[in-house]
Order: structure tokens, then C-alpha cells, then sequence
């Protein structure tokens, strides 16, 4: 028990990392077009993300698939970017029925790259080990806590913006996705392939 709880802190602590903040900006991109009142589709959306990076990271971690790290590194950056142009899309569009879809889509996809993202260190972490799905099971719910705790910080601001503050919703998405972007820009370059 005391492994599993292990696990569940690192999968935690990955999300929380301030210095590979990646997860924070995806999440809070995920998140800002979305109130209390629609809470439980933000939580889908990071459930299935959690699966999906969840997936992906058993795949690597049984040998299943092998991925470029140059690529999956400059990919993160791309969701996080491609997340916050859809929220755009999602306020001034008609992404509120056709786009759910769409979002779960590429919500999945998304989680796919991240779980690759962290392939290579979990892998080092699993090379001991004959048992690798109860650590996964435990990361993955270290992840999932934390999505949620990140998601209800965002829906928190989003209530003292929107509710309290009275901004209109379309100029709080649409600074709060600006922001998110100006933030993945120099990760992209970072990571740009050479």
C-alpha cells in the first residue's frame, strides 16, 4: 500500500511540477471556458485525458511503442496552443454542440502526447519493478486528483471573474486563452524540432 500511495504522490506531484508546468497551462486552457454550472464536463474532458496520458505511458512502459522525445516535447506545447485557440472558437463559434466532440477528440489525443512525454523518466522509475500496473493505477490516480484540483482553482477564478467582478465571459476567455498562449510560445520555440 505504502508503493501504491508512493505512485499516487508522483503522478500528483507531476501535474503540480511548477518547473514543467505544461500540465498546469494544458489544464487551465482545458478549463477556461467553463463555469461551475458545466463543471462536470470539464471533469470528463481531464478524466479522459488522464486515461488517454495514462494509456500511452503503459504502452511505453510495456515496450508496446517507442516515440521520438524530440517530437513528443515539441508537440506538448502545440496542445497547449491548439487547446487555448479553441476556446476561441468554442465562445465565438458554434463549438458549444458540434465542438464537444471535436473536444473530447482532441482532449484524447492531447492526453496521448503527454503520457509520451513522461515515458522516458516513468520507464527509468519502472525498470526494477515486475509489476507495473498497480504504479500506473496509482499515478494515474495522482493525476486525476490533481487535474481536478487545478480544474476548481480555474472554475474558482472563472466565479470571482465572472460572478463577482462582472467581466462579460467572452473578454475573460479571451484574455485568459491570450495569456495561456503568450505563456506556450517560448515553450514552443524551446522545443522546436532542429
Amino acid at each position: 500500500m505504502q508503493e501504491f500511495w508512493f505512485y499516487i504522490k508522483l503522478g500528483f506531484n507531476h501535474v503540480l511540477d511548477l518547473g514543467a508546468y505544461d500540465h498546469i497551462l494544458f489544464l487551465s486552457a482545458l478549463a477556461i471556458p467553463f463555469t461551475f454550472k458545466n463543471w462536470k464536463h470539464v471533469v470528463i474532458l481531464a478524466t479522459i485525458f488522464t486515461i488517454t496520458h495514462c494509456t500511452s505511458l503503459a504502452l511505453s512502459a510495456f515496450g508496446v511503442v517507442t516515440v521520438d522525445v524530440g517530437l513528443i516535447e515539441f508537440l506538448i506545447p502545440v496542445t497547449i496552443l491548439l487547446t487555448a485557440l479553441f476556446n476561441f472558437v468554442y465562445v465565438f463559434g458554434n463549438a458549444q454542440t458540434s465542438g464537444k466532440y471535436i473536444h473530447v477528440l482532441a482532449t484524447a489525443f492531447f492526453g496521448l502526447v503527454h503520457g509520451f512525454g513522461f515515458s522516458n523518466y516513468f520507464k527509468m522509475l519502472m525498470a526494477e519493478e515486475d509489476d507495473k500496473v498497480m504504479p500506473l493505477l496509482g499515478f494515474a490516480t495522482g493525476i486525476e486528483f490533481s487535474q481536478v484540483a487545478i480544474i476548481l482553482i480555474i472554475l474558482a477564478l472563472a466565479f470571482v471573474v465572472l460572478d463577482l467582478l462582472k467581466v462579460k465571459r467572452k473578454l475573460f476567455i479571451g484574455i485568459a486563452s491570450i495569456l495561456v498562449i503568450a505563456i506556450t510560445i517560448p515553450l514552443l520555440i524551446a522545443t522546436f524540432p532542429q
